[in-house]
């Protein structure tokens, strides 16, 4: 009887209850798309940043990260890849081995990372290879060839087809010298990557290195960044048998986990701000129409209702408003992100600017059921949860007082 009695109320003025689920409607539609779009551009900033160089995680030897020193090493990479590649997730595990050097072509000479890779493995992982803007990628047959990133190469003056010296120190302590050939050069849009890294085959660089077929890290690649991350305790369990650790994008990239978790936490500021507002907004209504009906309730009290009951009714009307508000704009909002997540959006600013963060130009919503439910189940309960005062003074009302209300 209370929720036919709530419901015939709502529309006894059908102009405001209209106006509150429209103002409901909209911001639970907005809190929808802002959400779904969020999630999409950080997803898109993680899988775009990982998959230039980092991949989705890494096998690498206790204590590589804080000392990357040649000496820790894996000693039979072979074994372990195939080990990673067996687990449901992960698609591609190529070796790498990771050097510095001094490259020097005729009075210029630069520090930079070398590292050496299976060309075969690594181009399923990096995208480094179909982001060359001169030459060509390493190919499994190269031997003394090597790419690099377009500023080292500029920094170096040196062109495709030119020859760098290298010199370092290799594993043993050994000087570590070799003569390498450009066979292209790579701009990666992140401008640490292209003045600091050369590429060489993997075997060359175990013998330059003195690494004896061994491996500095493992990088992993997978149909996705969280196929991978389901991978991960299947690959802890790997790496404690072998006495290497497994590194995910958080401890790989913690300057950009860092920065997604402030843009994160500064969002939902806006989020608890507007929807703190809507609700008070939508609370204030409901109060004014209960303070109209005063003289109402004081008659239905008379004929015997209990004041509890008229406050559950009150109750009860603000809920079915909240209700229905919220399922319209969840529809609303989930419809208008579904679109857009198949057309994407092309944001109007430099893509030179937006590819130093590894975000593409075009960028595609990611719907998803917390980004569907999160903003209007927060407004819902926010709406809810405040409807109690108008319950409370409903139900505080005796017939004499409700009676003399003007």
């Amino acid at each position: 009887m209370l929720v036919a009695l709530a419901w015939r109320n709502l529309w006894r003025r059908p102009q405001r209850t209209i106006l509150s689920l429209i103002s409901i409607a909209i911001v639970s539609g907005l809190l929808v798309f802002v959400l779904s779009f969020q999630d999409g551009v950080y997803s898109t900033m993680k899988e775009t940043t990982l998959r230039i160089f980092d991949g989705y995680a890494q096998l690498q030897p206790t204590g590589y990260a804080d000392d990357p020193r040649l000496e820790l090493a894996i000693g039979h990479p072979d074994e372990l890849v195939r080990a990673a590649e067996g687990v449901d997730g992960v698609t591609t595990a190529a070796a790498r081995v990771n050097g510095f050097a001094i490259l020097a072509n005729g009075s210029r000479s630069y520090a930079a990372a070398v590292v050496g890779v299976d060309p075969a493995s690594e181009a399923k992982i990096s995208t480094i290879a179909s982001r060359m803007s001169g030459g060509r990628y390493l190919r499994a047959d190269d031997t003394n060839k090597a790419i690099l990133g377009d500023i080292l190469a500029k920094n170096l003056g040196v062109k495709v087809g030119g020859k760098l010296t290298m010199l370092g120190s290799a594993r043993d302590g050994s000087v570590a010298a070799d003569v390498l050939t450009v066979a292209g050069v790579y701009h990666s849009g992140i401008p640490d990557l292209d003045r600091s890294i050369l590429e060489m085959p993997l075997a060359r660089a175990q013998d330059t290195f003195g690494m004896e077929g061994a491996a500095n890290t493992i990088v992993l690649g997978g149909p996705s960044l969280a196929a991978v991350n389901r991978a991960l305790p299947a690959l802890d369990a790997i790496g404690r048998r072998s006495g290497v650790a497994v590194r995910d994008w958080q401890a790989m990239e913690p300057a950009l986990r860092d920065a997604i978790d402030l843009k994160y936490a500064t969002s939902m500021l806006f989020y608890a701000s507007l929807v703190v507002v809507v609700a008070f907004i939508i609370l204030n209504t409901l109060l004014m129409s209960v303070l109209e009906r005063t003289r109402e309730f004081g008659m239905l009290l008379a004929l015997g209702m209990r004041s509890g009951q008229i406050g559950a009714m009150v109750w009860i009307e603000l809920l079915g408003l909240a209700l229905l508000g919220s399922a319209i704009g969840v529809a609303i909002g989930a419809a208008v992100t579904l679109w857009l997540q198949n057309q994407g959006i092309v944001m109007p600013i430099d893509p030179k600017l937006l590819a130093q963060f590894g975000v593409p130009s075009r960028l595609y919503p990611a719907l998803t059921a917390f980004s569907a439910l999160a903003g209007p189940a927060a407004l819902l309960l926010t709406i809810v949860v405040g409807g109690l005062v108008p319950y409370l003074r409903v139900a505080r009302l005796t017939p004499a007082i409700a009676m003399r209300a003007s």
